[in-house]
């Protein structure tokens, strides 16, 4: 592989933790099929970069449709050449100091209203991104997310839609093919004058049989100002293959746009007491619960 690896470089032992495979796994992949291609140290120790997690992720994922391994490994390697970048991966890269958290299903659900229902009171004008993967998901929280607009300058939504749509007064539908890889993330990034805050989460491969709200991701949240900025600015990148245009007013509007002002800490305390509420009353109506599921299976 042929991606950057500096100071921030992973052991195997990290790799192992991000994608749940053994080590001694990975050393065998590397033996029987070149893959994946650490660096060596003078010492012999490994380093791996951002890019092979990713790459072993997609392996996992190709052998859970029923591919063998050598076919998982080409086809994980070609995809992830020509792919373009998702938000958990994107945020890796920029800010290698974010450090993942596991967290259930379930979790993720009061986090991800959590800030919507926080965003709602404050109704400020701003930049909203949400990632649902399929588009049914995304239906079956439209009218939520259709008051969360009402207030935005900007609201795009990313999924599987068969066509770009913008109808006036709600969020942009934006389509993503199915070799995207934030297909596989659950994604809320939101950029107001006092509200930033960001949610990233990557499903880990591997699940089958594990009960729905017990199904884990990597996830990054955070309410400070630059990260979210820096999510804001993934999300451009990839809205910028479907609609230009709308990537370059999104643009705008975060360069013309203050750092959020209020303290952070304010923000983070707003955010989680919602959602230790959520949790205290068993998460959000069931209803509320299909929206940014996976790829493979609804939330």
């Amino acid at each position: 592989m042929t991606a950057e690896r500096g100071a921030d470089a992973l052991s195997i032992g990290d790799v192992a933790e991000r994608t749940g495979l053994a080590e001694a796994t990975l050393r065998m992949w590397e033996a029987r099929h070149g893959f994946p291609e650490p660096e060596r140290l003078p010492s012999g120790h490994r380093r791996y970069s951002e890019r092979d997690v990713e790459i072993v992720r997609r392996v996992l994922e190709e052998r859970d449709r029923g591919l063998s391994l050598g076919a998982a490994i080409e086809r994980a390697r070609t995809t992830g050449a020509a792919a373009g970048e998702s938000l958990f991966a994107g945020l890796r890269r920029r800010r290698p100091d974010l450090v993942p958290h596991l967290l259930p299903k379930r979790a993720m659900i009061a986090l991800s209203h959590a800030m919507e229902d926080e965003l709602c009171a404050r109704a400020e004008r701003g930049v909203l991104v949400g990632a649902f993967q399929e588009e049914r998901f995304y239906r079956a929280a439209e009218r939520r997310w259709r008051e969360l607009a009402r207030t935005a300058d900007v609201a795009v939504v990313l999924a599987d839609f068969d066509e770009l749509r913008r109808p006036p007064g709600v969020p942009a539908e934006l389509p993503l093919a199915p070799t995207d890889p934030i297909m596989r993330e659950w994604g809320i990034v939101c950029s107001t004058p006092s509200y930033s805050v960001c949610l990233a989460g990557l499903e880990r491969p591997g699940q089958r049989g594990r009960a729905d709200l017990e199904r884990r991701f990597e996830t990054i949240w955070t309410v400070d100002p630059d990260v979210v900025d820096a999510a804001a600015r993934i999300c451009c990148e990839l809205i910028a293959r479907p609609a230009p245009r709308l990537a370059d007013e999104i643009a705008e509007l975060l360069d013309r746009a203050p750092a959020a002002a209020e303290d952070r800490f304010t923000v983070a305390a707003a955010v989680t007491s919602r959602m230790v509420a959520y949790l205290a009353q068993g998460g959000p109506p069931a209803s509320s619960r299909t929206a940014g599921a996976s790829a493979r299976r609804a939330r």
